[in-house]
């Protein structure tokens, strides 16, 4: 019997690490999740614990080892690489041996708002934008640093290091503090242009640079890890770890979006929609961003904060009795949202719904954005608010895609991934919103397949990450029908008119 050889991806998300372990040819193995808190103890604060998330990382990956080992020809011998894919944005302070004097402060987090406000009133402003690719937002590590620096000044000078949770996690895994092109580009302090951290992104922040990390390419590999944390996991100490990139931008990977003219779109617990350039571009309204993937592959995008995680919200909030008596059937409350969804006409009869539930990234760039329901009478009923929720994500990844086509023209195709995608509706809203086929790759784990490309690649196992097209299997089509495309592009006028005069009072209601 001829050997397989194996990869794993990890993908450090908001609510739940994940490995999965792929064949060399991209076929999915096994795949465990762990999940963890999002700590919101109240408004504004969104943060993780680290050591949960390092003990997460360690046990989905024993777990996909440990199923695997019934494979005849599985051995930790044949596991090529563990390569990384992580959420952007968070940031943690720890001291000089990487304790942490901080939870994980994450994307969602919207403490430093007042901060992002102060800095946009800057001229200096748009250059940081320009030169970083990171739009001024309470999601920003820069902007995160500036509140921190002034509103809790006492563990801002203990901080040795301030690094983000996959930085934690490799520093745990291998003692070396290192942070790649992608997640550091995120930060709002890395120049786009020469690859290093930018030194009046840095002053502004009030650090130094030996508090940062060294900056690597995403291809970069570390042979050998601490052997406890090998054993723990069940691999062998020299198994190549790559540091990877972000989740974001490995989810274009993952789902074949690198080529010119193509979009991705990921919803999960937040969403982004993306698509990848061969140089540093930004945007002059300041409405995207720009990360790296390689030195030669830039994505630029739209991240929004507000996807399943509302979703989610309205499972827990609005249809707990129902979804309690489906999880003892077994069967997925989420399924019984959308089949209750599906009993309304496109359009939720007038009911429009603005998910910003955790204030909002693009296309708005605004933390005190709140969510709410437009046009709620009495004949609306559970159904419609469940419909007008997915519609209101849909309408505002709509305007971050129209914001996109400025940049790169009328896509060519449109790849959909994440969590949400394996509704039905949700597919055909999309279609229907967008105006256009949304292609579905058989694999949902696009950050995870992302990564492991992205690791074969460094190793030189593969010769170039175009290959991706060859492993990612069929995909599936929805076309848009187009009566629901003549209903949503009545909609979507009145949803941008009526959010302008929204967005002149976020920041009143968020004072009261």
């Amino acid at each position: 019997m001829s050997s397989i050889n194996y990869a794993i991806g990890v993908d450090i998300g908001t609510t739940s690490t994940k490995a999965v372990l792929f064949t060399e040819k991209g076929v999915v193995v096994h795949q465990h999740g762990v999940e963890y808190p999002l700590y919101m103890p109240t408004t504004g604060v969104a943060e993780q614990e680290p050591e949960e998330i390092l003990a997460a990382v360690i046990a989905s990956v024993k777990a996909v080892i440990s199923a695997s080992q019934a494979l005849p020809n599985f051995t930790p011998a044949n596991l090529l690489c563990v390569s990384f894919s992580a959420a952007m944005h968070s940031i943690i302070a720890v001291d000089s041996d990487c304790n942490p004097l901080s939870r994980s402060i994450t994307w969602a987090d919207n403490r430093s708002a007042k901060w992002a406000t102060w800095l946009k009133q800057d001229p200096a402003s748009h250059g940081i934008y320009r030169r970083t690719g990171t739009p001024i937002h309470a999601m920003s590590p820069l902007i995160k640093l500036i509140w921190l620096r002034h509103e809790q000044p006492d563990l801002f000078k203990r901080t040795a290091k301030f690094i983000s949770i996959k930085e934690f996690v490799f520093y745990r895994l291998c003692g070396q503090y290192l942070v790649d092109y992608a997640i550091a580009s995120a930060t709002g302090l890395m120049n786009l242009e020469t690859l290093t951290w930018d030194q009046e992104s840095i002053e502004i922040a009030g650090i130094k640079k030996q508090q940062l990390s060294q900056i690597v390419p995403t291809t970069h590999i570390v042979n050998g890890i601490d052997a406890k944390y090998a054993e723990a996991m069940g691999i062998a100490q020299n198994t190549p770890f790559a540091i990877g990139a972000s989740d974001g931008v490995l989810s274009n990977l993952g789902v074949d979006a690198i080529a010119p003219g193509v979009v991705a779109v990921t919803v999960g617990t937040s969403g982004a929609i993306r698509a990848v350039v061969d140089r540093p571009w930004t945007d002059l309204e300041e409405r995207l961003f720009c990360y790296a993937l390689t030195d030669k592959h830039w994505v630029i995008g739209g991240a929004v904060n507000n996807g399943g995680i509302v979703f989610r919200w309205m499972r827990d909030q609005l249809c707990s009795v129902e979804t309690a008596a489906i999880e003892e059937l077994g069967q997925n409350p989420y399924d019984m949202m959308t089949d209750l969804a599906q009993t309304v006409a496109p359009g939720s009869d007038g009911l429009i719904f603005y998910p910003y539930m955790v204030g909002e990234r693009a296309p708005i760039w605004d933390a005190n954005a709140s969510g709410s329901f437009i046009g709620l009478t009495f004949r609306h009923t559970k159904a419609h608010l469940i419909r007008a929720m997915l519609e209101g994500i849909g309408f505002n990844l709509y305007m971050v895609l129209q914001a996109l086509e400025d940049a790169i023209g009328q896509p060519k195709s449109v790849r959909a991934t994440g969590g949400m995608v394996r509704s039905p509706l949700w597919r055909q809203l999309m279609a229907d919103i967008f105006q256009c086929e949304i292609a579905v790759p058989d694999s949902y784990e696009s950050s995870c397949l992302g990564a492991v490309v992205l690791g074969l690649y460094a190793l030189k196992y593969i010769p170039s990450l175009e290959i991706v097209s060859d492993i990612i299997g069929q995909t599936s089509q929805t076309q848009p029908i187009a009566k629901n495309v003549e209903i949503y592009q009545n909609i979507f006028p009145i949803y941008k008119r009526l959010l302008q005069l929204l967005q002149t009072e976020y920041a009143n209601l968020a004072n009261l």
